[in-house]
C-alpha cells in the first residue's frame, strides 16, 4: 500500500537583531498549539515562493518589510501534524525595514538563542532552534 501524504508547508523566519536576540511570538488562544512559541512565518500559499510567502507572512504578522533576498534557508523540519505532513522551512534574517509589532500573536519577545530552550514550543521548532545553535 502507497502512503500518499498531503504536504502543508510552512515557513518561519529567525529574525536576529543587532543585540544577536531572536523574535519568537506567542501563538493566540483558539489557534492549534494555543500558547506555544513559534518562529513568526506561516503557510505557502498557491503561486507562491517560500520566500514570497515569508515577506508576506513577516509583514502581516510584525508588520515588517523584508525583501525575498534577505531571506537566508537554514533548517527545515519534518512532522506529522493531524492528516497532514507538516514540512516548515526555516531561514535567517538580520535586515529588515519597520519595527516589529504584535499584530497577530498573544505576545512577542526578543530573546537570546540558548533561551529558546527553555520556551514551549511546537514540536516541529524544537529541532530548529538546536539547528540555530549549530550554525549562529
Amino acid at each position: 500500500m502507497e502512503n500518499n501524504p498531503t504536504y502543508l508547508f510552512v515557513v518561519a523566519a529567525a529574525l536576529i537583531d543587532r543585540n544577536r536576540n531572536i523574535l519568537v511570538q506567542q501563538r493566540p488562544q483558539g489557534k492549534p498549539m494555543a500558547g506555544l512559541w513559534e518562529f513568526p512565518g506561516g503557510k505557502v500559499e498557491a503561486g507562491e515562493t517560500p520566500e514570497e510567502a515569508l515577506a508576506r507572512e513577516l509583514q502581516e504578522e510584525l508588520g515588517l518589510i523584508v525583501g525575498t533576498g534577505a531571506l537566508r534557508p537554514i533548517a527545515f523540519a519534518s512532522e506529522p501534524l493531524a492528516s497532514k505532513h507538516l514540512l516548515l522551512l526555516l531561514y535567517t534574517c538580520h535586515d529588515w525595514t519597520g519595527e516589529a509589532q504584535n499584530l497577530e500573536s498573544s505576545d512577542m519577545k526578543w530573546l537570546p538563542l540558548p533561551e529558546l530552550q527553555h520556551l514551549d514550543m511546537p514540536p516541529a521548532d524544537i529541532p530548529l532552534v538546536q539547528q540555530l545553535m549549530a550554525v549562529l
